[in-house]
């Protein structure tokens, strides 16, 4: 795992602070703008990154934890069965767990997460914004410009997320090389899980 870890997280690392430099800095906007070509075509479509992006953080916060204790367990170990180069898109990795598992069960198992390690929820845990409702007296056209702003919005608040939580969980397999499989297995579906997430928001944000 060690050997896996060291010969790949170098790479990330510079691509990755190098995408975010572009993200911030870029002259021409390259953002996807046409929903047909976007990854994620509503707030509510990001919620499954959210999920996975909060059991990393659950991940961090307590080294026991494994795909048994996760909140979303079918998910993780569809992630691990299919490897990194296995599945299309994020949305086809995760539907490969999550049939059958509600929104409802994945957030009171989120709920579960957080009292493992104190609190309500899990500490740090990420929040999308309420999507923008359909302002009447302002018009369709400007309603359509908040929730498309919105949108984007998100979607670079997540991407950043992302990136760290992903850039965590790569210290985490190093630091936690001697741990038992199952823990490795756990960190190392989450990296599989990020890795895709991150790729599919890169994506619609039009960063190289």
């Amino acid at each position: 795992m060690s050997r896996y870890v060291d010969s790949c997280t170098a790479l990330w690392y510079i691509y990755n602070g190098r995408t975010v430099k572009n993200m911030e800095h870029k002259s021409k906007d390259t953002y996807v703008k046409k929903k047909k070509n976007m990854n994620f075509r509503s707030v509510d479509s990001m919620q499954s990154v959210v999920n996975v992006v909060n059991e990393a953080a659950a991940a961090l916060n307590d080294k026991a934890r494994t795909i048994g204790e996760s909140a979303i367990p079918e998910v993780l170990a569809g992630a691990l069965g299919a490897g990194i180069g296995g599945v299309g898109s994020f949305a086809a990795l995760y539907g490969l767990g999550v049939v059958g598992l509600s929104a409802a069960g994945i957030t009171s198992g989120l709920a579960a997460a957080g009292a493992i390690v104190g609190g309500g929820m899990v500490a740090g845990v990420f929040v999308l914004a309420a999507p923008v409702a359909g302002l009447a007296a302002a018009g369709v056209s400007v309603a359509s410009h908040l929730k498309n702003k919105q949108l984007r919005q998100e979607k670079e608040r997540l991407y950043k997320e992302a990136l760290k939580k992903h850039d965590a969980i790569i210290n985490a397999m190093k630091a936690e090389v001697d741990a038992d499989k199952e823990r490795l297995d756990y960190l190392q579906s989450l990296n599989i899980m990020l890795q895709r997430a991150i790729k599919d928001l890169r994506h619609d944000l039009g960063v190289e």
